[in-house]
Parts: structure tokens; sequence; C-alpha cells
């Protein structure tokens, strides 16, 4: 199997219904007309706020972790990463999928990230009250301004990197020579089976710090899985045609362009069945018990607290779960 097919092969594994609806949502099938605006659906800016936290990755370690944890979570869910940055304050992901699944995804992504923290910075609940916006996206335009906004935050930041070369990103993967990424430092011969598959599925395990979504098919690059392997790079480069397309973005989005769309972004939550679900297993698990009944209000503020931090969720949705009176309550959340 040629590089590309195998390529191919292991990003169809993302959803092979998500993708299958991909081109009527994203209007990727339509013909080309000049000045026409195509509507799309089931997409997502999603980002955290950069001010909350003063350090999210510490150091080259922390960022291949993180690169590492957008592909293990990803499994779990069913989206569509089209475009992600790092940065060491804050995350950015441009994400297809329904607004219920992105946003589980966002939660999850982040719960892994301070469990992280905490295990290799002994930094408890580091991102218990990190707030989480998402934009609705639209048309096909903005989705192709966002996507170029979010890669360009690297030298808009100030780092010494253009957007295509910055290596937490998915900015080095589009309009690329097949079997190349991007720079010395993360060299692959994909053609080379010893370098594609070069890690057991021990290794695997031990690098993703997973065992349920160890794939011993996924490329890796030393201890990082080949972001090829989570983005739907192909989609990407479908949308604007071509890299001409591609650059004139890339040089013309603005930040304005994306912070003032829509006005203030909407704070995410996780839907409140679910929660509710959560505060059940969480309960049984701390106290042997799944009804609040049973709980006096100090028992039922520990499960707020580790509610929270365990899902990120907000101050008010927590309290309400845990049936506490918010405004009681707010200052020791």
């Amino acid at each position: 199997m040629s590089s590309h097919k195998r390529r191919r092969s292991i990003v169809m594994k993302i959803s092979q219904r998500l993708l299958a609806q991909i081109d009527s949502d994203l209007g990727l099938s339509l013909p080309f007309v000049k000045g026409r605006i195509n509507h799309v659906r089931n997409c997502w800016h999603f980002c955290t706020d950069g001010s909350a936290v003063d350090v999210m990755f510490y150091d080259e370690k922390d960022f291949v972790n993180g690169m590492n944890r957008i592909f293990v979570t990803g499994q779990s869910f069913e989206v569509v990463i089209l475009a992600f940055t790092l940065m060491d304050t804050h995350v950015h992901f441009i994400i297809y999928g329904t607004l219920e699944e992105c946003t589980r995804f966002m939660h999850e992504y982040l719960r892994r990230t301070s469990q992280y923290l905490a295990t290799e910075h002994h930094l408890s609940n580091r991102l218990a009250d990190i707030p989480i916006s998402r934009q609705a996206i639209s048309d096909d335009v903005y989705l192709k301004t966002a996507i170029c906004y979010t890669l360009k935050n690297a030298p808009v930041g100030g780092l010494m990197y253009t957007a295509l070369d910055y290596p937490w990103s998915s900015g080095p993967l589009y309009f690329r020579r097949q079997g190349l990424w991007c720079s010395p430092q993360w060299f692959c011969d994909q053609d080379s089976e010893q370098s594609t598959f070069q890690l057991t599925v021990r290794e695997q395990r031990r690098v993703l710090k997973s065992r349920r979504h160890a794939n011993q098919r996924a490329r890796m690059i030393d201890q990082l899985v080949f972001p090829g392997e989570y983005v739907a790079c192909e989609v990407v480069e479908r949308l604007f045609k071509t890299c001409r397309a591609f650059n004139y973005f890339l040089c013309s989005s603005r930040e304005d362009d994306v912070e003032s769309r829509e006005g203030t972004i909407s704070h995410l939550s996780i839907p409140i069945q679910e929660m509710r679900q959560h505060r059940k297993e969480l309960c049984k698990e701390m106290f042997g018990t799944d009804s609040l009944s049973n709980l006096d209000v100090s028992s039922r503020l520990r499960l707020a607290r580790a509610l929270r931090a365990r899902y990120n969720s907000s101050a008010k949705q927590v309290a309400r779960v845990c049936g506490l009176v918010y405004d009681e309550v707010k200052d020791r959340l």
C-alpha cells in the first residue's frame, strides 16, 4: 500500500460516518463560483482563555504529550479535527461534528491535560477554572479565515516561526509534498516501515499513556504521533482547493476578523443530562451512593469541587446538579 493510501486509510478511521457527511456540510463538492459564499454546518472554533493560566505547556515534553493527547482523545468522539494550535498558555481547535460531540471532546482534552499537569508538575486542578469558548462557523469564507487565524497564533504571538513551520500545530500538514513532515526535527520517511511503525504496541501504550487507544499502525516520529493521523488535512485542502487560495487567506486573515465575529464568544458547559450521569458515578465512587439525598451540605460541596475539577464545567452548572445554591457556594468552588 502506498504511503498516501495508508495515510488516508488511517485518517478515515477518525469517523466513517462524519467523513461521509462532510462533503455536503462543508460544500466541498460544489463547483467554484467566484464571489459565492457557501453555507457550512457542524463546524466550530474552540479556544481557551490565554490569560487564565500562566503556563499550560512548560517544555517540549509537555507539547509532545499535548499533541499525542489529541490523537488519544479524538478516538473516543465522533469529531473531525481540521486545524489546531497548542500555545504555551492556551489552545485553539477547528472541529467538525455535532456541537455535543465537539463540546465533549474539548472538555475531555482539557481534563486529560489537567491530569497530566497534576502528575508531571504537581499542579492539581490547574485548569479547573479555565474559560472555554466557542464560535459557530456558518460559511466557507469564515471557515477558511478561522483555520488560518488558528495557524497564525505562533507568529502573531511573537514566536520565531512561520505559520507553516510551528511544530505544535497542524500548520505544516497542508499542501505539502506527500511523505514529508515539516522540518528535519520531525522528518520521517513514510515509505520506510521501520520509521513509520517503529514502536511496538507496548511502547505506544507507554508513549500515549493509554492502553485502550494504542494503535500499532499509527505512525510515530520518535515519541510523537504523526499529526496526519488525526488531522483531516485532505478535507482542508479540498476546502481551499489551491495552495494559492490557502496562502491568500493565511496572509489576509486578521485577529479582528475572528474575535469580533458574533460579539462575545459563548462559554461552554457539558450538557446537563451528561453532567447528572457523571455526578451519579462520582458520587458512588466518593461516598458509596449515587443519591444526593444521602449527602449533607459538606459532602455535596466536596462532590461539586470534584466534578468541576474533573470535567471543567461552570460553577453554576456544578452547583445546580449537586443541589447547592450557587450564590451561597460560589466562593468555595
